[in-house]
């Protein structure tokens, strides 16, 4: 008899705890979180940018080589071209405004030192088309028409950077190498009928410099619709960059009317002082490939 109580206990306890357990809730795995990647900067890019270029309105400086005061009169008599520019029949200063577009592209490598914030060094290249040709005139009061111009169409450099990342934001410090091919023309023409040529002189060739400045780039998310390349991150940057080709003297020389040929120096020449000088402002996009 003790047996059987004690069975029926046993299966009354059993009954019990499946109905106890039933009430219980369910226990649920804890939810897993996948770590946020830390963004770096380093890695190589290569990117695009358009903007605007303008000069600093550069003094083309003139002078006349021949005459009084010159030294030992070249030439006949009435070859004056120093009195021609203190008497401002040929401008002594004369500036070309030039200003236009801008656009190309950039490849480079950046060093983060610590990855999410910290200091970014690196290393960029980058070449670009400039839209900078501009003439400008001048008529002195006896009627003598003079002409400048001026023209940088391609420039290029070659910059270290050095900046400070926050998380996405970096800004950074650049400056370097420059170059470009540059372009001068002085002609300067007759009160004659029809004013014709009567000295002209010009030089067409590659210049080098240097450039600085410094900007402010942001990382967008890897999911950005920017990015077409399925790179690691996308970057858009704004930037500054001040550039100086340096000075060049242009010899500007007497012109024969009937033939067009540049007389000797026997005839007289001026001399003009060209310089490429300006400014960049432009925004860009960067694909950086490597970790994020």
């Amino acid at each position: 008899m003790v047996q059987r109580v004690s069975l029926i206990a046993l299966c009354l306890a059993a009954v019990g705890s499946s109905a106890l357990a039933a009430d219980l809730p369910r226990r649920v795995a804890p939810p897993v979180f996948a770590p946020v990647p830390v963004l770096t900067w380093t890695g190589f890019y290569a990117g695009f940018n358009a903007g605007y270029a303008f000069s600093d309105n550069p003094a083309i400086q003139t002078r006349g080589n021949n005459g009084a005061g010159a030294g030992p009169l070249i030439g006949p008599a009435n070859t004056n071209t120093v009195t021609n520019v203190l008497t401002n029949r040929r401008p002594g200063v004369f500036g070309v405004q030039q200003e236009g577009f801008t656009g190309g592209a950039q490849i480079g490598y950046n060093y983060q030192f610590t990855p999410g914030s910290g200091i970014v060094v690196g290393v960029e290249a980058d070449a670009q088309y400039t839209d900078l040709r501009r003439t400008g005139g001048f008529v002195s009061g006896l009627g003598d028409p003079s002409t400048f111009r001026q023209q940088l169409d391609f420039l290029g450099t070659v910059r270290g950077r050095i900046g400070y990342a926050f998380d996405r934001f970096l800004v950074y410090g650049t400056g370097g190498f420059a170059y470009g091919d540059v372009g001068y023309r002085a002609n300067f023409l007759s009160n004659a009928a029809g004013n014709p040529l009567a000295y002209t002189g010009g030089y067409r060739d590659m210049e080098t410099g240097y450039a600085y400045g410094g900007g402010i780039e942001y990382a967008l998310p890897t999911d950005s619709f920017l990015n077409v390349f399925k790179t690691s991150a996308v970057t858009l940057k704004v930037e500054y960059l001040r550039y100086d080709l340096g000075s060049r003297n242009v010899i500007v020389s007497s012109i024969n009317p009937a033939t067009g040929a540049t007389f000797t120096a026997a005839t007289g020449s001026y001399t003009s002082r060209f310089s490429t000088e300006g400014n960049l402002v432009r925004a860009g996009v960067n694909y950086k490939f490597g970790s994020f």
